[in-house]
């Protein structure tokens, strides 16, 4: 599932289309290690990514969603995976660091009904959170993500200077 167009205007570089590639590039990774019990109890993963532009005061949460998306039969959750991972999304957002950190050096920071569990990260303002795999390879599921998000932001800002362009969007003449 991506974010819808309308709302507030969103990174350029690190868009809907972008946290997609970059969610494709960790995905076999991830589907190889999802069916380990080792890795992930559950057998399935939920994984949320953010808009790295909007902030909290800039856009709703709901509105900051890039991307969601499942990995394994949704059906036959144990839990309600894509809710876990979208606290933990939240909680990386509004604090602008990673679940782990606030659930472990911050607690004062929690407020009644944030969830308890880590496995989201925040890298350089991305958000990605992930839910199903123990909560250690939920954040390196997370972080994987966000380093190819990353990455690929930094792509498409290298080929628009490459392109001679001084500003974010379309090339104009």
């Amino acid at each position: 599932m991506t974010r819808s167009t309308a709302g507030p205007a969103g990174s350029h570089f690190a868009d809907a289309g972008a946290a997609r590639a970059a969610l494709d590039l960790a995905l076999p990774m991830i589907e190889r290690a999802v069916p380990d019990k080792q890795v992930c109890g559950s057998g399935f993963l939920y994984v949320v990514v953010m808009d790295p532009a909007l902030r909290p005061g800039d856009a709703s949460f709901e509105e900051a969603v890039l991307l969601e998306h499942a990995v394994g039969d949704r059906s036959r959750w144990d839990a309600d995976y894509a809710a876990f991972a979208r606290a933990k999304a939240r909680l990386c957002w509004l604090h602008g660091m990673d679940s782990h950190r606030v659930q472990h050096e911050r607690p004062h920071l929690l407020r009644e009904g944030d969830g308890l569990l880590w496995g989201g990260v925040w890298l350089d303002g991305i958000v990605v959170a992930a839910s199903g795999a123990h909560m250690f390879f939920d954040e390196a599921f997370s972080l994987a993500v966000a380093a190819n998000l990353r990455a690929i932001a930094k792509q498409r800002h290298a080929e628009a200077r490459a392109k001679d362009q001084l500003n974010a969007g379309p090339a104009t003449a």
